[in-house]
């Protein structure tokens, strides 16, 4: 048998599959609002979804030989703007 050209390739699949299935109870449960969810299990929801999921911050790092190092960091509302910014730029 040929080797794989990406091992990990399944192990990607799963923890996007689980992560889809965790926000479908999210939504579900915002949506719907049928039943209560226990705060335990909301919990445990968000942890998964850290370790799955990006949170999408950034820290840009830079420098030169006069300023070796800057880092700058983007709130929520700066990357939020950059982002609407660049979807208005695309159209």
């Amino acid at each position: 048998m040929a080797a794989r050209l990406r091992p990990h390739h399944q192990d990607e699949i799963r923890l996007k599959i689980k992560t889809s299935q965790l926000v479908n109870v999210l939504q579900e449960h915002a949506l719907t609002g049928t039943g209560e969810m226990a705060p335990s299990r909301m919990k445990a929801i968000e942890i998964l979804l850290r370790k799955s999921l990006s949170d999408l911050s950034s820290v840009t790092i830079s420098g030169d030989p006069e300023n070796p190092l800057q880092i700058q960091h983007s709130t929520k509302e700066q990357r939020d703007a950059a982002v609407a910014a660049a979807a208005r730029a695309d159209t």
